[in-house]
This record gives structure tokens, sequence and C-alpha cells, in this order.
């Protein structure tokens, strides 16, 4: 069996940023205890009825196919206690039984943690922490509405060093509204100076219901500048690769320090990396999406109606539980489009043409002859050593090369 990924969504927050249309909620903490529990019994319920058939695993229990990432997104993670982090990592051991050295990433704002949460987190198997900055400049925090300090970021780190974190993870966005691009050097070097094993730099896009949507809408804000962002992503690009890291994914660079997978000891996300090869991954909690078994599924997005759900028990089937909204087959066509969407997206990895060919029986040229033509035409494309990745200038207008396997 094929080690599969796992995703928890906590969708729980002390207040939402101004940009986010995640699944989150504000004010609705007393619901944490029961909601850890459905997430427990959702786990162990999916992998009691996991296909291929349950396996023994080394500790002797019957395993559905073994996880060798699990990721708590949200919403904030962190406001989950050691102990409730605890439960949900048992029962994915007792589910589908985790794999030596699995990656465990925890999502945390860097206000909600400190030394003695970190060194829980840690000593109950946590390994990656992931913490969201984005900017550390305090008017660009206060639009976008974040309840954190640079000063919290540094102290964060800090305490997840002393806690014995060797992977720490910092994310920020570009493209704000005001943001010159010195304000944006300033926030990525500052950052940088704190030693991350991994950075993630993401564009600000404005989704539809969110307050800062309304704020442009209503000419409270200007629109975001496409071609300043563009530059800000270059320069942040030559700033990392001068500081050694490697731009394995569009927006993601892995420093050499971390235990992550990549290039020699580079710190890719492994996790994400299920994502990008389209690998197998299950979702569990509100609102959470999953693929495996040839289906993709997203489960009820409101917390209560989740657990109520759970709670009623009928209805596992996998990969889905109770919980589950929509669910659809995938076609072998869909799934080879995706393939290629997501593969293109990995840099250096890019879409290996024996990969592909083992798992759909044909060649990428011979499975896509029209897009490939088109794409080797005008130079979005090229062979190395049997990758099919992206030039570097298609960086830039990667949307052109992905549309074509729409």
């Amino acid at each position: 069996m094929s080690p599969i990924s796992i995703y928890l969504h906590i969708p729980f927050c002390t207040t939402r940023c101004a940009y986010c249309d995640f699944n989150t909620y504000a004010g609705l903490e007393n619901l944490i205890p029961a909601y850890v529990a459905s997430l427990a019994k959702e786990i162990r319920g999916v992998g009691g009825y996991s296909v291929p058939p349950r396996m023994p695993g080394a500790d002797g229990k019957a395993h559905g196919p073994s996880a060798h990432s699990v990721y708590f997104g949200g919403g904030t993670p962190s406001l989950l206690s050691v102990d409730q982090v605890a439960q949900i990592l048992e029962a994915i051991r007792d589910g589908f039984g985790l794999l030596p050295g699995s990656e465990i990433t925890l999502e945390a704002n860097p206000g909600s943690v400190d030394l003695a949460l970190l060194e829980g987190y840690r000593r109950i198997g946590v390994n990656r922490l992931s913490l969201g900055v984005q900017s550390s400049h305090p008017g660009e925090l206060r639009l976008l509405e974040r309840g954190h300090t640079f000063p919290d970021v540094i102290q964060a780190v800090l305490a997840a060093r002393k806690a014995g974190f060797t992977n720490v993870s910092l994310d920020l966005i570009f493209g704000l509204p005001y943001q010159t691009i010195t304000a944006w050097k300033e926030s990525l070097l500052r950052a940088l100076s704190l030693d991350p094993d991994h950075v993630s730099l993401y564009a600000l896009s404005l989704e539809f219901g969110t307050p800062m949507h309304a704020w442009v809408g209503r000419g409270l804000l200007p629109e975001p500048d496409p071609d300043l962002a563009a530059e800000m992503y270059a320069r942040a690009a030559s700033l990392l690769d001068e500081g050694g890291f490697q731009h394995y994914e569009i927006s993601n660079w892995a420093g050499r320090s971390g235990s992550g997978e990549g290039n020699g000891s580079f710190a890719a996300c492994r996790h994400n990396l299920q994502y990008w090869r389209n690998r197998p991954y299950l979702g569990f909690g509100a609102g959470a999406h999953g693929y495996a078994a040839g289906v993709r599924y997203a489960n009820v997005r409101s917390p209560s109606g989740y657990v109520r759900r759970i709670e009623a028990g009928a209805g596992y089937n996998y990969p889905v539980s109770p919980a589950v909204a929509d669910q659809r087959d995938v076609p072998l066509s869909t799934e080879m489009n995706e393939t290629m969407m997501l593969g293109l997206r990995l840099l250096d990895e890019g879409v290996d043409e024996s990969a592909f060919k083992e798992r759909f029986g044909v060649g990428i040229e011979e499975a896509f002859p029209k897009p490939m033509k088109r794409l080797q035409e005008d130079g979005l494309v090229r062979w190395d050593e049997g990758h099919l990745r992206l030039t570097e200038s298609t960086i830039f207008i990667a949307n052109q090369a992905f549309c074509l396997f729409v």
C-alpha cells in the first residue's frame, strides 16, 4: 500500500483576519472538546473501513494504508491543548498507523504559543511548526487584522527552537494595498534573520465575502497592483536564492537545515508534496477535503453540523465518513490532467515521465499531444533528464501552461 497523507482541519480562531476566506469561525472555542472527540471518531471510523483491507502494523494493530505525513491546518490549530492534539494523533495511530519518521506539522499563530505549549507538542510527536508571520510591519498587520506583532514572531521562533523543533516554516504575504518594495524586502529579511527552515510566500488574493474584498469594492483600499506584486516576488526569489534556499515549488522555498523531503537535506514540506504529486490524502474535520481510492470529497463546513453528523455514527464508506457533503468519482482523464497541473508547480522535480507512464500506462506526450506541442512551441516547458519542467520565465505566467490541462 502506498503511504497516505492526513489533513486535519481545525476551524477555530479567536478573530478572523480581513483577507481570510478559509472555513474558520471565531467565538466557537467552547465547541473544541466535542470537535476533537468527533475528529478522533471520524479518523478511527474511516480507518476501520479502509480499502485495501486493513493490514497489521508494527504495533500488532490492524491499520488502513499508513500515513507518512499529518498536517494540522486551520483556523488556528495552536488553540488545541497538548492533550487534544495527542488524542487526535492516537486516533491516527489506531486507524492508520504512522510510518517511522513521519512529518507532523502544526500551524500556529505567533501570539498563540509559548515554550510550555511547544514543548508539549514536540513531546507528543509534532516535529514541524508553520508560523503565520505575514508581515513584520505593525501597519500591515493591522490592515490584515492579524492579532500578533513581529516581536511575537521572534519569541515564537526562539521558543520553538528551545522546545526542540528543527523544522520551522514561516509564511508571508506580499502585494498588500499600500505595500512598497522596500517594506516587503524588510519583512522578508527580518523573517530570514530568524533562520527558518522553510519559507512560503503568497500574493494577496481578494476573495469574495472577505472584509478586504468589500473595502476594495467600496473604494476604501486600492486594488492590488499585479505588476508590483510580480516585482516583489522576483526580488524575494533572488534574496532567497542568495540565502541558499531551494525554490522547489512556485510559492515555497526550502532551506538546508530542516528534516523535510527534497534534494539533499533541503526541508521541502512532505505533506504538500503529496498534493503536488497528486497522491492520495484524507481530510478530516469540518470543511476538510480529501482525495483517495479514486474519490474526491468534501465534508460539511459547519463545525456544529460536523459534530452532529459524526455523533450520529452511520455512513462510513472509505474514504468518506458521515460528515461528507460532496463526493465524486475522479475519471482517469481528470486524474491525468490534475497530475500535470499540480506537478508542473514543482520547479525542480516537475512531472516525472517514468512515474507518469508507470501510473497511467502512457507517456506525457502520448497522453497530451496537442497541449505538449503548444507548450514546447511557446517555450513554456522544457525536458530535463526525463522530467518535464516549467521554464524559468514561465513561473510568472504559469496559468497559461496550467489552463491547457483543464
